[in-house]
């Protein structure tokens, strides 16, 4: 049977190995590899919590990496990936690489399904105007991603950095924020399709997460999380988790999380609203 007559829902995994725009340390390019690395250990299996399996029900291509070059190219080389994943009828997962990827895979899939809705999970908003003198650092893409109207709706939650010019940029752009203070997943709202989950890892605990950069604790367990992720009714048209530095990684622990993770949005594409 071809890809093409295939009735299983198809994800398409999507390495950008990229960290130039992060503002503390560099270490995220690694990020792919090893969230590879962990995806096909055996340690594990395929399966995700709500009973299907990656391979038997649905169907997982791995392209790589983008050739990234770290040079003013690499937007455009990010959104020609996605472009293609969306055209060829794949549901594109990518593995960051630092959250920059974001602002191009959002703007490249908004060009196929119009404005998104964006569920975002991170200790920090990225809603900086212009961080560190870069317009495209890590701290910023959901920035650009709503003054570019690439989104009609952006929820964020697991937030806890919240500063008057991020809150200010909330404000402007009408961004809904659950903060960690007052979190309980039942309390996120789940936006409608076409829905695209960005995962940030340092927005779990660092207990559960410590091969981050940005360390910050009072974060959600991976359980916690997962509540919330498992109240998305309906296909999702794409996703990414990003921010693994495997350099202050312990025993790979956040590698296998991010492993599970992609278990479980990849699970997400197969389910149908009501």
């Amino acid at each position: 049977m071809s890809a093409a007559a295939d009735p299983r829902p198809r994800v398409r995994l999507i390495g950008l190995p990229t960290d130039s725009h992060s503002s503390f340390l560099r270490g995220a390019a690694g990020g792919p590899a090893a969230i590879r690395a962990a995806l096909a250990s055996d340690h594990a299996n395929r399966a995700t919590e709500n009973g299907l399996e990656l391979g038997a029900d649905i169907l997982v291509e791995d392209m790589g990496d983008v050739p990234l070059r770290e040079d003013d190219g690499d937007p455009a080389r990010i959104g020609a990936a996605l472009a293609e994943a969306a055209a060829a009828g794949a549901v594109p997962i990518s593995l960051g690489g630092d959250h920059m990827v974001t602002f191009p895979i959002v703007a490249a899939l908004a060009r196929v399904h119009g404005p998104l809705n964006i569920l975002h999970f991170d200790a920090h908003p990225d809603l900086y105007d212009d961080f560190g003198g870069d317009p495209l650092s890590h701290a910023s893409p959901f920035a650009r991603i709503m003054e570019g109207g690439h989104a009609r709706r952006l929820v964020q939650f697991g937030i806890r950095t919240l500063n008057r010019h991020c809150r200010a940029q909330a404000a402007r752009f009408g961004v809904e924020i659950v903060e960690m203070r007052d979190f309980a997943a039942d309390r996120v709202p789940i936006p409608e399709a076409p829905l695209y989950i960005s995962v940030d890892l340092d927005g779990f605990d660092p207990a559960f997460a410590p091969g981050v950069a940005h360390h910050e604790p009072g974060g959600p367990s991976v359980r916690e999380m997962l509540q919330v992720l498992h109240r998305v009714n309906g296909p999702i048209v794409g996703a990414d988790i990003v921010e693994l530095h495997p350099g202050r990684d312990l025993n790979g622990i956040t590698a296998t999380l991010a492993a599970k993770l992609v278990k479980e949005l990849a699970s997400l594409t197969a389910k149908e609203r009501p």
